[in-house]
């Protein structure tokens, strides 16, 4: 068990990093009625608990609404969340649907069933936020997520496309955001462990090996193990991304770009590799080849 001032310090710092991501991201607004997906994990719960946190603390007048998909897995404690919500007073709504047996009717033996889940999962979150009012969706991806998605879309997926902690869904109709999207994840397992929640395992596909998103976390685990801060440092490089570096034709105009537009290099940073300026004595001296007549 956590010292109570060690998980109320954790608690703080987690807060500071929802805060921040709200506040950057313009998640949260006055009058907005979020519906927040538990689905009984570590993340989730995180989520709701720091929102109605915030709730309480901020000057944001903001409405929450904490929502459970009984995908009905086998062994589903179907109890646990309904009980958990009545505990702690938050206005919550259970929406029962059979997708489990349907996506393992549809989905080949030794097929992963995460994208047919999710999209199956994503309808029934869209439609259930509209009957109640929701203008905005609150999922409980973490920064790692973030990371994870980056590179199995890089090196699976062929793009440079993440996680973004903000979106709008494909109908218009509503606003996606992940408030947790600067909170590291073993920080939000260590507030999950301290804070008791109870977690309920998902058995629908997060435990197969062969998943690629496995396969990503054990490769981020691993140079994170060696080189600490990997994680953080490919995060912020979400953050500073320059385009002219890239080379894609969309987002800057390569064909257009001639000698006379391109500014000069010292402003761009356009060099074989970044190194800081030294002074001319330190500069080694590298004699030119002399060809033999």
């Amino acid at each position: 068990m956590q010292n109570p001032q060690t998980l109320q310090r954790l608690e703080k710092w987690l807060l500071r990093k929802v805060g921040k991501a709200i506040a950057d991201f313009n998640l949260i607004e006055t009058g907005d009625t979020l519906l927040v997906c538990v689905s009984g994990g570590k993340d989730s719960h995180t989520l709701l608990h720091l929102l109605r946190l915030l709730q309480r603390k901020t000057r944001i007048a903001f409405r929450l609404i904490a929502m459970n998909l009984d995908q009905k897995q086998p062994g589903f404690p179907a109890d646990v969340l309904p009980g958990y919500f009545q505990k702690i007073g938050v206005d919550y709504r259970i929406v029962e649907a059979d997708t489990y047996s349907l996506v393992q009717e549809k989905i080949p033996p030794g097929k992963t069933p995460c994208s047919l889940c999710s999209r199956l999962r994503r309808g029934i979150i869209y439609r259930t936020a509209k009957e109640l009012g929701a203008n905005k969706i609150a999922l409980g991806h973490h920064r790692d997520d973030l990371v994870h998605t980056l590179f199995l879309n890089l090196l699976f997926g062929g793009k440079l496309k993440a996680m973004p902690p903000k979106l709008k869904t494909d109908d218009g109709a509503h606003i996606v955001i992940r408030p947790l999207a600067c909170c590291a994840e073993d920080d939000i397992a260590r507030y999950a462990r301290g804070m008791n929640f109870p977690i309920i395992p998902c058995n629908s596909c997060g435990s197969r090996d062969n998943l690629q998103r496995q396969k990503i976390r054990a490769m981020i685990q691993e140079w994170d193990s060696r080189f600490p801060g990997r994680t953080e440092s490919v995060f912020t490089a979400l953050q500073n991304i320059v385009p002219s570096h890239l080379a894609d034709n969309a987002l800057f105009d390569f064909r257009g770009l001639t000698l006379t537009d391109a500014p000069d290099d010292e402003t761009t940073g356009d060099t074989l590799f970044d190194a800081p300026n030294l002074p001319q004595t330190d500069i080694p001296a590298f004699p030119l080849p002399v060809r033999a007549e």
